[in-house]
C-alpha cells in the first residue's frame, strides 16, 4: 500500500521535512508518493495511508500549498473511513495559533472518519534545533502502523 505524503508548506521547510520522512519510509521498504501541491482529485481517498506534513501560516491558517486541498476536503466531505492517517504539524510557539493547521486538519480527518494511527507530532520551529531529526525519530516508532 502506498503512503501518500501530503505537504502543506509556504516557505519550503515542511517540504524538506516531508522528503526526509519519505526517505526513511522508503528505506524501511514502504512505497510512498509525495504530493507537494496536493489536489483532492489526485490523492486517493480510500484504502490507503496519508502522512500529512503541514505548517501553520499567518494567524493559524493552512500553509499555501495545502489551502485548496483542505478547502475541497471540507466542502466535498468524502468518507475517509478506509484511510489511515498520521500528522506532523509544524508551527512557531511564539504565536498563540501554534500548530493550529495541524489541529484543524486532525479535527477534519476525524469528522470524515479517517483512522488516526498515532498522536499528532507538533514541531516547534523556534525551539527545535533539528526538526527533521525529531520527525525521523517519531516516524521510526510508527513504521509498523502504516
Amino acid at each position: 500500500m502506498t503512503i501518500h505524503i501530503l505537504v502543506g508548506t509556504t516557505s519550503g521547510n515542511t517540504e524538506f521535512l516531508a522528503e526526509t520522512l519519505q526517505t526513511r519510509l522508503e528505506a524501511a521498504g514502504k512505497q510512498t508518493q509525495l504530493h507537494d501541491l496536493p489536489a483532492l482529485k489526485e490523492v486517493p481517498v480510500a484504502d490507503t495511508s496519508w502522512l500529512i506534513c503541514i505548517a501553520t501560516h499567518g494567524a493559524g491558517e493552512y500553509a499555501e500549498s495545502m489551502l485548496d486541498f483542505m478547502a475541497d476536503l471540507a466542502k466535498q466531505r468524502p468518507d475517509l473511513s478506509s484511510i489511515k492517517a498520521a500528522l506532523v504539524s509544524i508551527g512557531d510557539s511564539s504565536y498563540d495559533t501554534f500548530c493550529q493547521a495541524g489541529i484543524d486538519t486532525q479535527t477534519l480527518l476525524k469528522d470524515l472518519n479517517a483512522t488516526l494511527i498515532c498522536d499528532r507530532l507538533d514541531i516547534d520551529m523556534m525551539l527545535d534545533p533539528d526538526p527533521e531529526g525529531t520527525a525521523e525519530a517519531w516516524i521510526e516508532n510508527k513504521l509498523d502502523l502504516f
